[in-house]
């Protein structure tokens, strides 16, 4: 059970509320309960789901590819809630389960990722296990495979994800279950 009671369905009544749950609704990922607990500060929902969304729907980083990232996020944030929700998007475009598990598994050793998404796995990986390593020399390697500007947008994506997978934890969401409204 949450530490925040998460708002009834029927309770929400801010309109951009409404409105960006649809959006959430088409691409399967966050479901209603998150912003069922957001709800209770409506302007910051709106504001992290918009830098959410940005990060995850946007940019020139491939989707499938920040959707394996952003599970493995959720794994090593220990957020079970995020790491069972799976993006529409990504599943439309091809990716799979066994691939999901390959890029939280040893993707270094995977035949079926590229280099640039290696790098960018080991990024993901690396950004809150052992920070000193994503040095001058581990970007440097980054600019092999992406642009300055595509490598703000992992790196934006890394930290946005992870800190809000580790904040709904703290809030004791667990697994994706039905909402009861």
């Amino acid at each position: 059970m949450s530490v925040v009671d998460p708002i009834p369905i029927e309770d929400i009544s801010h309109p951009k509320i409404k409105e960006i749950m649809a959006v959430a609704a088409e691409w399967n990922v966050p479901d209603q309960r998150f912003f069922q607990i957001l709800a209770h500060a409506p302007g910051y929902a709106q504001a992290v789901f918009d830098a959410m969304h940005l990060s995850f729907a946007e940019g020139n980083v491939d989707h499938k590819l920040k959707e394996i990232m952003r599970i493995q996020l959720a794994r090593q944030a220990q957020a079970p809630y995020f790491a069972s929700m799976r993006s529409k998007k990504a599943i439309e475009e091809g990716l799979t389960e066994d691939r999901i598990a390959a890029g939280y598994g040893d993707f270094e050793n995977e035949d079926q990722f590229s280099n640039a998404e290696k790098w960018a796995l080991r990024y993901t990986s690396l950004m809150y296990t052992e920070p000193k390593k994503v040095n001058g020399d581990f970007y440097a390697e980054g600019k092999k495979y992406y642009s300055e500007a595509e490598i703000m947008e992992l790196g934006s994506f890394i930290a946005l994800h992870y800190g809000v997978q580790v904040f709904f934890r703290t809030l004791g969401v667990g697994g994706r279950v039905k909402v009861k409204n």
